[in-house]
């Protein structure tokens, strides 16, 4: 009787020290499918993405600012001192450059800042707000006789600075945009 007594409490040690190893198997099997999920999760390119989004939006710029483009490209010929009469804007031209300006503030207004850079999207859409402004006080001014565009100039130059800000803290070099779309 003994015997079968230590048989049977020998069996009872060897299930319970079974159902342990297995129990600490699966924990580990469950941690290492944990540790792989958050390793597959991809991570975001900051560097990538911001140039992408620049690049972005100086694509949607040009694709509206062409006529705005023309004027002050006429405008700034009519100003040297050997300029003609004929050189200087039409006010057809004057118009089309101001729809212009309004068409790309209206763009700027609707751009959407990928999740991809919610760490710095206060920053650009600031700075995507001043560009916006900046194009609607041209359209404001060119809508005038005099027309002068050096309050919008400086409303890009602050969006320029906000740009650069938020590109040199990712460690690249801060873009012009400025040069992109003029």
């Amino acid at each position: 009787m003994k015997k079968k007594f230590l048989l049977v409490v020998s069996a009872f040690t060897m299930a319970i020290g079974l159902a342990a190893c297995s129990s600490s198997d699966e924990t580990k099997t469950t941690e290492k499918k944990e540790v792989t999920k958050e390793a597959e999760a991809p991570k975001v390119d900051v560097k990538k993405e911001l140039v992408r989004f620049y690049m972005d939006l100086g694509k949607r710029i040009n694709a509206k600012d062409g006529d705005l483009n023309a004027y002050l490209a006429k405008a700034a010929k009519a100003a040297a001192p050997d300029a003609k009469p004929e050189d200087a804007p039409t006010a057809e031209e004057k118009a089309k450059a101001s729809e212009a300006a309004a068409a790309v503030a209206a763009d700027l207004n609707s751009v959407q800042v990928p999740d991809s850079l919610k760490d710095q999207k206060a920053d650009l859409e600031a700075a995507v707000k001043d560009y916006a402004a900046s194009y609607q006080a041209k359209a404001d001014e060119l809508k005038k006789d005099a027309p002068s565009l050096d309050a919008a100039d400086a409303t890009f130059a602050q969006g320029e600075e906000k740009l650069k800000t938020v590109f040199e803290s990712a460690k690249l070099m801060a873009p012009s945009l400025d040069k992109q779309v003029n």
